[in-house]
């Protein structure tokens, strides 16, 4: 629960009183690589803090397409969001991709936390205005940028997740084929050199 404490004290302090009531509302849970904490269909109960290893979220067209909507690594918040605050079905999966620990939250429980302490009210409006933003600068990336560029960005973003995913997902969360990947990837080793 340290790492808790570091991810909220990012934004705002939190006494010793209030890091012990903050505590009290979140759960900690090992997840096993390749194991689904949400299934489409499911009532979303949680959203989830990363404390160790990568998620994907992702839906599933009706053709049976994957499409990645988020990669969380250490310290991101996840889940299906629309479900999540509108208390719906979920649309979404959230798988994780090596073995892992997630801090789960309830609705409930934030709305509470939020209500009782201006501090974490603080905290997840900023974290839910960030969270925002890069959305959407993910689909302002996604609509009006050339592969090569969406890659440049996410090298530049996210370096450690191009050692720690394989090329087969990080080319599904770019929306290029892996072959295309492949092809920006040495380009850009080529260009670095």
């Amino acid at each position: 629960m340290e790492t808790l404490r570091q991810h909220i004290e990012q934004i705002t302090p939190l006494n010793d009183e209030e890091l012990a009531y903050v505590k009290t509302f979140f759960t900690l849970k090992r997840v096993r690589k390749n194991q689904y904490l949400l299934h489409e269909g499911d009532e979303v109960k949680y959203e989830y803090l990363v404390v160790k290893g990568i998620y994907k979220v992702f839906y599933v067209d009706a053709q049976g397409k994957e499409y990645i909507v988020q990669l969380a690594q250490e310290n991101w918040w996840m889940t299906d969001y629309q479900a999540y605050f509108k208390q719906k079905q979920a649309t979404m999966y959230v798988q994780c991709m090596e073995e892992g620990e997630v801090l789960c939250l309830t609705l409930h429980g934030r709305e509470k936390l939020s209500a009782d302490l201006h501090k974490m009210e603080h905290f997840f409006r900023v974290k839910l205005t960030n969270g925002y933003v890069a959305l959407q600068q993910r689909v302002t990336l996604l609509l009006s940028s050339t592969p090569q560029q969406r890659y440049e960005e996410f090298a530049k973003l996210y370096p450690s997740l191009l050692q720690r995913i394989s090329k087969k997902f990080i080319a599904e969360y770019l929306g290029v084929s892996r072959e295309t990947l492949s092809r920006l990837h040495s380009a850009n080793n080529t260009t670095q050199k």
